[in-house]
């Protein structure tokens, strides 16, 4: 029975994964996170009492924390989606960035070649890759694209991957990469483009849109995103890299009037404010190499997946209030602080 450490797992993606795994695999998953701002533990309330599921609360730039969480639940497998993961974020304050995704990630790297982990997968992003030209749609990135990064989030994410590259071919690291297009779905934190407009069309406020909003993005379904990082965990070739993307490319302005819509709003709602500097024009994943070589596809087409996610949102405006309101933070202090 496999014992898999899921860095980051209270966050979005991160817990939706170890759903995803507990659903679909009989592996104990312990979920190791900080609990910084996007960590939040409410999104696993529906399993922590599943006996295969333990919850450390650390910090991946620990050695001390990594070490033990690692030995005292005798882990094999290491999936890191531990990472600050905003663009926005990053522009403000790029330091708490480079510490966490680059520090924090060879800090997992050495105490899992010190520990002898049959496995480590490296969960990274389409944005390393900068950016596509609008006119050439035919244009898709591939796991051989340069690496070419416009932000200082992209940089970390970059340096990271490049970390784990240098231990597979120094060390023969058995490690694996994975790189997403814009995930959406249920838990994202409002701060990301869809949970955001959602939100805020559901309190009839004002939709901020960066410049024209003619910036492409290619949207993955967050289960999807599960589906594929399982496929290259277990099928997977030791050193590679794989795309993953959901082959729905859109403009983020024709995303925000479907968010409308389907909502029962109107477009007045809509305000184009200042872009933000360095923004990426066009982001399209080739993932051809993943569908071909592991079999994998995704299961959700957009107008399906966005459906599901504005319905979601609706049904559960109490989730996204309380993180709006701060509240949420104090949920491990009440459930967790006196089991630790």
């Amino acid at each position: 029975m496999k014992n898999i450490l899921v860095t980051g797992g209270a966050g979005f993606i991160g817990s939706n994964f170890v759903k995803y795994l507990l659903q679909n695999f009989d592996y104990n998953v312990i979920n190791f996170d900080k609990l910084t701002y996007a960590g939040n533990l409410e999104n696993l309330t529906d399993i922590e009492k599943d006996p295969r599921y333990t919850f450390f609360k650390g910090d991946i730039c620990s050695e001390q924390d990594v070490e033990k969480a690692l030995t005292e639940n005798k882990v094999d497998t290491i999936v890191n989606f531990a990472a600050e993961s905003h663009v926005d974020r990053s522009i403000l304050g790029p330091k708490e960035f480079i510490v966490t995704n680059v520090i924090g990630t060879q800090v997992l790297l050495e105490a899992a070649r010190k520990l002898g982990i049959e496995k480590y997968l490296q969960v990274s992003t389409d944005e390393v890759y900068g950016s596509l030209p609008e006119d050439k749609p035919e244009l898709l990135f591939t796991e051989k694209t340069p690496i070419t990064t416009n932000s200082p989030y992209s940089a970390s994410k970059a340096s990271a991957d490049l970390l784990v590259n240098a231990y597979y071919h120094t060390f023969k690291m058995p490690v694996l990469t994975t790189r997403c297009s814009n995930n959406y779905g249920p838990y994202q934190f409002p701060e990301k483009l869809i949970p955001l407009m959602i939100a805020k069309a559901v309190d009839g406020q004002k939709l901020p849109v960066y410049g024209d909003g003619k910036n492409v993005r290619d949207w993955l379904y967050v289960e999807d995103h599960c589906s594929a990082i399982c496929e290259v965990l277990h099928k997977g070739k030791i050193g590679e890299v794989y795309n993953i993307g959901g082959n729905n490319e859109w403009y983020n302005i024709d995303i925000v009037k479907i968010i409308l819509k389907i909502l029962g709003k109107g477009e007045d709602h809509i305000t184009y404010v200042k872009d933000r500097p360095g923004h990426d024009r066009r982001y399209a994943i080739d993932s051809s190499k993943i569908m071909k070589e592991l079999g994998w596809a995704p299961k959700y087409q957009f107008d399906g997946g966005i459906e599901k996610t504005i319905k979601w949102y609706v049904e559960n405006e109490n989730w996204w209030r309380r993180i709006m309101k701060g509240e949420y933070l104090n949920y491990f202090e009440k459930n967790y602080s006196n089991k630790m």
